[in-house]
Order: C-alpha cells, then sequence, then structure tokens
C-alpha cells in the first residue's frame, strides 16, 4: 500500500519537458499560431496531474521497502496477507480509481484535439486576416494609382485645353490681323476707285464745250487743277502715317481750350485731338477735304485762313496748329498770318508752325518742289524771328522725320556733316503767346 506521494516517473517528467519546449519554439516561430483572436488553453497542468494520479494508481498492493531482516520479512507477510484479505473489500475502488484515470486520458485527448482544432481555426483566421491585409494594400494600391492616373489625366487635359485655347487665340489674332489687312486693302481700293472716279469726272467736264463762254487765259500764279488729296496721299504719305508724325505735338496743346488747325487737310491732327478731348476745328480751302473731315465726325469748314482768322472777335483761342502751309503762301503774307494769330490767341496760348526744312538739303533737291502749289521755303530762324516778332515768347525749334531713316545712302556721310546739311526732312516751330 502506497505510504504517501510515489515518486514521478522521470520519463514522464523528460516528455513533458520536451513537448514544453516544442511548443515554445513553435510559439517563437510563429507569434500569431494558436493565437490571433483564439486563446488555446494550456493542458500541461492537467498532464501533470493525470501522470501522478497513474503512479498513484499504479503504486497500489506494493509494499514500502524496508531493510532486510527477519522483522521485515515478517512486516512484509503480515502487509502482503492484510492486502490479499483486503482485496475483495478495495477491488471495486482501484478499478473506479483506474476507470477514473483513464476517463481523464481520454478527457486530455480530447482536449489536445480540441487546441489542434482551434489552432487550425487560428491558422485560418491568421490566413483570413493576412488576406484581408493584402486586399486592403491591394485596395490603396488601387486608389493610389487611381487617383495618381486621375491627376496625370486632369494635367493632361488642361494643358491639352490650354493648348487648345492658345492656337484659338493665335487664330483669332491671324483672322483679325487678316480681316484687318483685307479692310485696310478694301478701303484703299475704295479710295483709289473713288479718286479715279473724280479724275474722270474732272476730266470730262474740263473737256465737255461750254457755250457763250470764251476760254479764260491762264492767270499767272493760279494753282494747277489737280486732285490735290491724291497727290498728299501719294506723295505726303498715307493718313496712318501722318498721323503717327503728328503725336509729337499732342502734349503742348493738352488742356488747351479751343484749337484751330489752319489747312486741316485730311484731319490728322484733328483726330489727335479728339483722342485727347481737346476742342479742335479745321479751316482749309479744299471744299473735298473739308467733306472728308465731316465724314469723319470732324468741326471743320471751307474758309480762307486769313479772313476766318480776321472774323474772330477778341483773343479767344487756346491754341493754333499750321502744318505744311506757310510754304503755300506769298513771302508777305506769311509774317502777315503770324501778326493776325498772334492777335486771336489768349494769353499763354500755343502756336505750332510746321514746314519742310530748307536747311536740308534733301528736302529741297527731293521732296520740296514736287509740290508745284509750294512758293518758297521758310527756313525755321525765320519763322523764330517772325513769332517773336508778334509776341511769342519761349520759342521751340525741332527738325522732325531724320532724312537718314529714309534715305540709306546717307548712313555712309561723317556724322557731323550729316547732322548740319541732312537733318529732319521737316521742322516745327512752336511758341506761346506771351
Amino acid at each position: 500500500m502506497p505510504g504517501g506521494d510515489a515518486p514521478a516517473d522521470p520519463r514522464a517528467v523528460e516528455l513533458l519537458e520536451l513537448v514544453r519546449e516544442i511548443r515554445e519554439r513553435v510559439r517563437g516561430r510563429r507569434p500569431g499560431s494558436g493565437g490571433g483572436n483564439v486563446v488555446l488553453p494550456d493542458l500541461l497542468p492537467v498532464l501533470h496531474a493525470r501522470d501522478v494520479a497513474e503512479s498513484k494508481v499504479a503504486a497500489i498492493g506494493t509494499l514500502n521497502p524496508r531493510p532486510p531482516g527477519a522483522l521485515n520479512t515478517l512486516v512484509q507477510s503480515a502487509k502482503r496477507l492484510t492486502a490479499r484479505l483486503l482485496d475483495w473489500h478495495v477491488r471495486e475502488q482501484v478499478e473506479f480509481n483506474r476507470a477514473t484515470v483513464d476517463a481523464l486520458g481520454a478527457l486530455l485527448e480530447a482536449l489536445n484535439e480540441n487546441n489542434r482544432a482551434l489552432g487550425v481555426l487560428a491558422e485560418a483566421e491568421a490566413d483570413h486576416i493576412r488576406l484581408l491585409r493584402d486586399v486592403a494594400d491591394l485596395h490603396g494600391d488601387f486608389k493610389q494609382r487611381t487617383a495618381r492616373m486621375e491627376t496625370t489625366f486632369r494635367d493632361l487635359v488642361k494643358s491639352q485645353h490650354g493648348d487648345f485655347r492658345a492656337a484659338l487665340d493665335q487664330s483669332s489674332v491671324e483672322i483679325q490681323q487678316r480681316l484687318w489687312a483685307d479692310l485696310v486693302k478694301m478701303r484703299a481700293e475704295y479710295d483709289g476707285l473713288i479718286q479715279a472716279e473724280l479724275r474722270v469726272l474732272r476730266q470730262r467736264a474740263a473737256m465737255s464745250p461750254q457755250p457763250s463762254a470764251s476760254v479764260a487765259p491762264a492767270v499767272a500764279g493760279q494753282p494747277p487743277a489737280i486732285d490735290y488729296r491724291w497727290f498728299a496721299e501719294r506723295f505726303r504719305g498715307a493718313e496712318e502715317q501722318v498721323r503717327d508724325k503728328q503725336r509729337f505735338y499732342v502734349p503742348y496743346f493738352q488742356g488747351c481750350g479751343a484749337v484751330v488747325d489752319l489747312g486741316c487737310g485730311r484731319g490728322e491732327f484733328l483726330e489727335l485731338m479728339r483722342e485727347a478731348g481737346v476742342t479742335a476745328r479745321g479751316i482749309d480751302a479744299s471744299e473735298e477735304c473739308v467733306a472728308l473731315c465731316r465724314s469723319k465726325g470732324l468741326d471743320a469748314e471751307r474758309a480762307d485762313a486769313f479772313e476766318y482768322l480776321g472774323g474772330l472777335g477778341g483773343p479767344e483761342l487756346g491754341g493754333i496748329f499750321c502744318a505744311q502751309m506757310v510754304e503755300h503762301l506769298p513771302p508777305a503774307r506769311v509774317p502777315e498770318l503770324i501778326r493776325l494769330a498772334a492777335a486771336r490767341l489768349a494769353r499763354g496760348a500755343v502756336m505750332a508752325i510746321e514746314t519742310p526744312n530748307p536747311e536740308c538739303l534733301a528736302a529741297l533737291a527731293k521732296y520740296f518742289y514736287l509740290d508745284p502749289t509750294h512758293e518758297r521755303p521758310v527756313p525755321a530762324g525765320l519763322l523764330r524771328f517772325y513769332m517773336e516778332e508778334c509776341g511769342f515768347g519761349g520759342v521751340e525749334i525741332h527738325y522732325l522725320s531724320p532724312a537718314a531713316e529714309s534715305m540709306d545712302g546717307l548712313a555712309g556721310l561723317p556724322a557731323e556733316f550729316r547732322a548740319e546739311f541732312f537733318g529732319g526732312l521737316d521742322c516745327a516751330v512752336i511758341g506761346r503767346k506771351v
């Protein structure tokens, strides 16, 4: 009979240690195994309890060892006799204990199977989690690539839209330029057609016989019967060119009162005054030029400059502009015009006279005598003298339209010589009434 706890079987203890070491290695290599969201129960205490119970059952019917001798032999014989006498009494208990140990072993096996099943489920759960993580990573990559593709597509569409708008704007500008060029060409052709028709009408009128009228002899000094507007278009330049040159005078007349343009011609200066917000009126002896100015919405009337200035009241004008006119007057009438203009200008008013520059040899040799109505060139110094005599102060002389810009051959001349004899084709004399 057992007299206390029998010592554990060394082989069972070694087996338990080996199982524990294997389990720890598996857990170390695969932390997610037997885990995840499933926590497996530890069956080592149950296994240890079963081993202890088996050792107790195995010890039933054994005798405690004692030192050899007669007494030991007697005692052991007595114990064996007692055990045989009690065997019929404790047989059921022994069988019950062995059945309990077997049941405990079966329960332990069932729990082991349960743990293995739970481990499989945990592995499946871990695989499912890894699958979900892979799907989440793929979804994230898909969204990132989709966003990148969308951004690239937007940038591409924006770039293509910008290129399209730029090409459209460029095409619009080119179309407008071609349209304006065609309009300018049509206007030039239309003006040329009108001029041709006017010339034909004048020629027919000159060739038609006048009944009961004698042919008048030519009067000395009378200007030739030519289309002066066509003449100015050909030899003086287009309206746009003349208007660009006359912008030089706009600052002098800015803020002036009523300004009169003597010999307004096609109205280039009047258009500049209208752009600057200055009230201006044009005077010209040509009915055709006056009609052209009025067709542009400009204030112009046909009158003689001397008669017009003489018919005004006191000094009421804020400025007088006279371009390419004094060279058409007899020399004695130039100072008369300046005196009459000074009498009609208010104090501080401006007078500007522009005329071909006789100090420029190119102006005399190439341009001045092209106009058959020119009387005599008027030097800038003489004009300044006339203006100072008539009460103008601060008289300025400006040389305009350098000859070197229109004559390439002058570039080879020395600079001082070119400036002295081939300066501006026109000169402007500007003064203020004191």
